[in-house]
Parts: structure tokens; sequence; C-alpha cells
């Protein structure tokens, strides 16, 4: 019922900032949660950071203060901006989309850091 579709992964630079995007479509309810997952190659697939429809945002601690969740609801977009990458960080990010107890996924974008 919901399509997410990432964009904006990329080849960075260690220090460097990127900034990725989700494109929700179908059918959207007001009041909703979205947020970025990730996944390195042979791990699991950790939780980034969250984002409510009112704005309220939460991250894990691994991101807090380098990485920034934000939305616009007119568009039905979601964004990470992501400062002072490290090698760590490089993953496939996965944006989610929450409501009355149902997830959707999209596609993911790879995002890779280089030392």
């Amino acid at each position: 019922q919901v399509l997410l579709v990432e964009s904006g992964g990329a080849l960075v630079q260690a220090g460097g900032s990127l900034r990725v995007s989700c494109a929700a479509s179908g059918s959207i309810s007001s009041i909703n949660v979205m947020g970025w997952y990730r996944q390195a190659p042979g791990k699991q697939r950790d939780w980034v950071g969250s984002i409510t429809n009112s704005g309220r945002t939460n991250y894990a601690d691994s991101v807090k203060g380098r990485f920034t969740i934000s939305r616009d609801n007119a568009q039905n977009m979601m964004f990470l901006q992501m400062n002072s990458l490290k090698p760590e960080d490089t993953a496939v990010y996965y944006c989610t989309y929450s409501m009355d107890n149902r997830s959707y996924w999209g596609q993911g974008t790879q995002v890779t850091v280089s030392s």
C-alpha cells in the first residue's frame, strides 16, 4: 500500500557529508513514523533513527550528533543528512514507514565511505 524509494547514495571520503532521500507514495496516513535503517555487508540491519509525523526524532548512539533526519510532509519525503562520515557508516541505507503497527520498506541505497 505504501511505496518507498531511496536515493542519493554515493561514494564519499571519510569526514565528508552526504544526504540521502526517501520518497513515499500510496496510502499515506497523517499519523505515522518514518525511519532509517542500515545494513553493512555480512551484518544485520541496524536502526539509525526515526522521525514522527510531527517531527520528533530519535537516533542511534552511533550516529547521534552526526546524522540528522528531517521530513517534508507536503512532499511525503524524508531525508537523512550525514556529516562527519566514517568508514563504519558504509552500508545500504533503508527507508521505513510505519502506521497502524504495519511497516513498509524501501529497496535501499548504497553509501560507501572510503578511508
